[in-house]
């Protein structure tokens, strides 16, 4: 927990084991690296041959177990809020693999 302490209380970016991308404000953790986030929103990122748009979908209080974290990171706020997501195409990451 902590190299996560300073990230309490601010807006941070999760990337999930299962490739899922969470936004949300980083409320609590612990030392297994179990979050909890408040007003969070999944992003769901389209291919770039795919004519529908990116979605948002809120989540707001929301637990992820710390074996399904894959990176933490803080969010510029500024810059995210400047960026339409739903305008926003990708391709997906990809599954990982436990050893």
């Amino acid at each position: 927990m902590a190299t996560l302490g300073g990230y309490l209380n601010k807006k941070v970016l999760v990337v999930t084991a299962d490739s899922r991308i969470l936004v949300g404000t980083l409320a609590a953790c612990d030392q297994s690296t179990n979050l909890v986030l408040t007003g969070t929103e999944e992003r769901v990122i389209h291919e770039a041959d795919d004519n529908e748009p990116s979605e948002i979908h809120p989540l707001g209080l929301y637990l992820v177990r710390g074996d399904n974290v894959c990176s933490v990171g803080l969010i510029d706020e500024s810059l995210d809020e400047s960026i339409n997501w739903t305008e926003v195409k990708g391709s997906e990451i990809g599954g990982i693999k436990h050893v």
